[in-house]
């Protein structure tokens, strides 16, 4: 390892590694749910392993953040393939609720270990190669368009698997009578979701390389990732831009929230029945995946279109915001005009989320060092997913109707409106950038540029 690689091969590298992180995740989508039912379990004990995995994964988000920027990314995402390899072992198999409980709940360590790791390695190779001034836009939005494109076609797949399996000779049925019922129809795209797991732990471990950091006791460890923690939450708190990318991120969700919570009652109310909205809801959320995925792809041309980032991440959010108002206000209307708005709305809301995120994150890149990455991409998902919780408990006790809509609209909105004033082109000073820790080495320089890609929901 002579030198760091070209920014082609960074960014080649880093789509690889997105598409084989949600690929497994993607899987897990359609037939999650319905395998906890076909175990026994009930609603109750549903919302229990979902509760498992919410409160492991913020609990964890920004200590894990802090464990990339003191132990290195590679092993950290590894790290994280290996829990999510264990997590969907057990939810595929398992038959007891506590056995389910524990998958998931290490389903939410390993995405909390995960959220940062990939990118920060990203955009350290390319800054080391190009200088703190590389174009990061680009990367940035070819990671989103891939993550949404796995977990597209990891719903899609997820979802057919188990209805091919009962198809002819009906190999779903002969499966589960060999297996003593361990393996259902349902387990089976958890368990190839497993298989890319391995694959994922291997690529990483092998294709993600960095530059060598001083080796770590586990006391340096527990002692650097406070600091690096705290040095994360007071960027948030000193520095402008930072603050907005962190608002913004809990508009957005704030706004996903709305549309997972309300989508699958409204698509049922559609069809007349639960079942047959359930499979509408897998292609609207695939749906959702490729809009997002398409935003992602015209992120650097929103950019340029609208003459900065900043201006791009307004006109994103705005759309967004506008297809969940949208949404809104057809709740009540039936017919085909009221259809076709709805889905022209849903769209919306995805294309412009997937487009804001990338030009978010360039921004965040550039207004924090190495050491504290990771960390910085940490806060941004706890915003996302605290405002989201706390979304999801006002739209719990709304009634039925627009209002749950536009409450995440209205969010959205605002959003959008913090980004009407550009920051001026003052770049972080040392006090508002996380400290690396003494033990930690950073290649880059204290400050970088003064002028980033939304996390997905938790699936």
């Amino acid at each position: 390892m002579t030198g760091p690689l070209d920014i082609r091969t960074a960014r080649r590298r880093y789509t690889t590694v997105c598409v084989l992180f949600w690929l497994p995740l993607g899987l897990s989508v359609a037939p999650q749910i319905l395998l906890f039912t076909e175990r026994g379990m009930t609603m109750a004990a549903i919302a229990g392993f979902f509760a498992a995995h919410s409160l492991t994964a913020a609990a964890l988000e920004l200590p894990t953040g802090g464990l990339s920027d003191v132990l290195g990314r590679r092993a950290v995402l590894a790290s994280a393939g290996l829990l999510n390899l264990a997590a969907l072992i057990l939810v595929s198999l398992g038959t007891a609720p506590w056995l389910l409980g524990l998958g998931m709940a290490l389903v939410g360590a390993g995405r909390a270990l995960s959220s940062g790791p990939a990118e920060a390695w990203y955009v350290d190779t390319v800054q080391a190669h190009s200088g703190p001034d590389a174009e990061l836009h680009t990367g940035l939005a070819r990671g989103g368009t891939a993550t949404s494109a796995a977990l597209a076609t990891g719903t899609l797949v997820g979802g057919g698997l188990p209805w091919l399996l009962g198809l002819g000779p009906d190999l779903g049925a002969r499966l589960s009578e060999a297996t003593s019922e361990l393996v259902l129809p349902l387990s089976v795209p958890m368990l190839l979701g497993a298989a890319v797991e391995i694959a994922f732990v291997l690529y990483v471990l092998t294709a993600l390389r960095e530059p060598p950091r001083p080796a770590a006791t586990l006391r340096v460890v527990l002692r650097g990732i406070p600091a690096t923690v705290v040095g994360g939450l007071r960027l948030g708190g000193r520095d402008a831009l930072v603050r907005r990318v962190l608002l913004s991120a809990g508009a957005a969700g704030s706004g996903l929230v709305a549309i997972e919570l309300l989508t699958p009652g409204r698509a049922a109310a559609l069809t007349g029945a639960s079942e047959s909205g359930a499979v509408l809801f897998a292609a609207l959320a695939c749906a959702g995946f490729i809009c997002s995925g398409i935003g992602s792809h015209l992120s650097p041309l929103t950019a340029r279109l609208a003459g900065s980032g900043e201006r791009a991440v307004m006109v994103s959010l705005g759309a967004s915001a506008s297809g969940l108002l949208l949404l809104g206000a057809t709740v009540a209307f039936t017919g085909v005009g009221s259809m076709v708005l709805a889905a022209i709305g849903y769209g919306l809301v995805y294309l412009g989320l997937g487009a804001a995120g990338p030009s978010e994150n360039e921004l965040l890149h550039r207004r924090v060092t190495r050491s504290g990455r990771a960390t910085a991409l940490s806060v941004q998902s706890l915003a996302l997913q605290l405002v989201g919780a706390l979304t999801g408990l006002v739209i719990g006790v709304l009634p039925s109707g627009p209002l749950p809509w536009l409450l995440g609209g209205t969010a959205l909105l605002a959003g959008a409106l913090l980004w009407m004033h550009r920051s001026g082109p003052t770049p972080p000073t040392p006090a508002a950038t996380p400290q690396p820790h003494p033990h930690t080495v950073s290649s880059s320089p204290s400050t970088v540029g003064s002028d980033p890609h939304h996390q997905h929901a938790d699936q």
